[in-house]
């Protein structure tokens, strides 16, 4: 017969084989804390998500998207680790579309949001990394992909935000797509507009790739053998902090 515990004398049970830790009980435990999931918001452009004027939906920052899930499985980082929306560059202009695609998404103020933008959605998304930091919302990396929006035509054909973005993040990488052979996608961003930042970003580099090829835009060297998703995968990585896979 197993003797009793007198420093449990008076603790209820839990069931019949398990003693409730008492209030008397003052020892450490030890409890092993996961770190907490992450959400990332891929904001495509115009004829992305959505038909734009005829064009489209391509899923253009949808590729990107799909080379993040392949690097988190290559990484261990199980899908249960993070929470990815591919949303349209106009799904949160307005107070009930912020709600319902981004912070209903959002658990807490301490999840952390990554943002990556394509297009007009990196116009809108660099906006979007300010409206969440301004609530509260910690923006690790803010990835822009070929932004597009300075132009005043844009402006009056396409729900975005009419001045220019004053992103707030704690990393910002914009790449500027910068293609020696020219096809029609350039042409529709050179009609609305590339955004030529004269500073902000933590880094910034012009890459030789066609603006609609948002995947290779994410993965294109910067310098120093770094690109847009090397950026962030080594700031998701760090998050976890070596957890993988069960």
């Amino acid at each position: 017969m197993t003797a009793e515990n007198p420093d449990l004398k008076g603790c209820q049970r839990l069931v019949v084989t398990h003693d409730l830790t008492c209030k008397t009980d003052g020892t450490v435990k030890q409890a092993t804390v996961a770190p907490k999931q992450i959400v990332l918001f891929f904001v495509g452009g115009a004829g992305d998500k959505e038909s734009y004027y005829g064009t489209g939906p391509n899923n253009n920052v949808a590729e990107a998207l799909k080379i993040f899930v392949k690097n988190m499985d290559a990484e261990g980082l199980c899908a249960d680790t993070y929470d990815a929306h591919h949303i349209g560059y106009n799904s949160f202009v307005s107070e009930e579309g912020l709600k319902a695609n981004v912070l209903d998404k959002i658990s807490d103020l301490t999840t952390p949001v990554y943002i990556i933008g394509h297009s007009l959605g990196g116009w809108n998304g660099a906006h979007l990394s300010k409206v969440l930091a301004d609530k509260g919302y910690r923006i690790p990396v803010l990835v822009t992909l070929d932004p597009v929006g300075e132009g005043q035509i844009v402006w009056g054909i396409s729900n975005i935000y009419q001045k220019e973005p004053a992103p707030k993040a704690e990393y910002w990488v914009n790449v500027r797509a910068d293609a020696k052979d020219w096809n029609f996608s350039d042409l529709v961003a050179d009609f609305g507009e590339q955004w030529d930042m004269k500073s902000g970003p933590n880094m910034n580099g012009r890459v030789d790739v066609n603006h609609a090829d948002a995947w290779a835009i994410y993965i294109a060297d910067l310098g120093a053998g770094m690109s847009a998703r090397d950026v962030l995968m080594e700031s998701v990585v760090l998050h976890f902090k070596g957890r993988k896979c069960a």
